[in-house]
């Protein structure tokens, strides 16, 4: 399986008056203008994705259906990819879900993604991997469990993305 890893674009400043819970943070403007550039340019480049996967949590919600829109697929949310949520449960889930895919873009929040990254492509959880905002990871994957099972094919920021 190819499996992508796409942190959420750029959202607003915590603000506890503004946003008094922060899974209603939304993208900026910028953070939406640079989710739509990463998916136009991955499309031009003929990736292709058997299900696109996303956190509830409203900045990623939106990244993943800007991603959506431009591929023209449906998302599938799940409080798996929220954050702080056991990767383990995750792994599972995608296991589970996703056991005939060849291609999954999974959309979430940091450090939960870093930590995914380095556990399978590791066995471990201190890769010292950071994905950036907007930023996205390309694995490929055996067999999806807990643990090494992954080779690292990229990992890029937006800039690399669209450049």
């Amino acid at each position: 399986m190819k499996l992508f890893l796409l942190r959420h674009g750029a959202a607003g400043q915590r603000n506890m008056r503004k946003y008094p819970n922060d899974a209603a943070r939304p993208l900026t403007g910028e953070g939406k203008r640079e989710t739509l550039r990463t998916a136009r340019t991955l499309h031009r480049q003929k990736f292709e994705f058997d299900e696109i996967i996303s956190s509830p949590l409203a900045r990623a919600r939106q990244t993943a259906e800007i991603v959506a829109k431009v591929y023209k697929k449906e998302v599938k949310f799940t409080p798996f990819l929220g954050p702080g949520v056991k990767l383990r449960d995750l792994i599972h889930y995608l296991a589970r879900t996703c056991a005939k895919a060849s291609s999954v873009m999974l959309v979430g929040h940091e450090p939960d993604m870093s930590t995914m990254i380095s556990v399978l492509i590791s066995g471990h959880e201190d890769a010292n991997i950071r994905l950036k905002k907007g930023g996205l990871c390309k694995l490929d994957v055996e067999s999806l469990r807990f643990g090494k099972c992954a080779e690292l094919d990229w990992l890029l920021t937006p800039r690399q993305i669209n450049t």
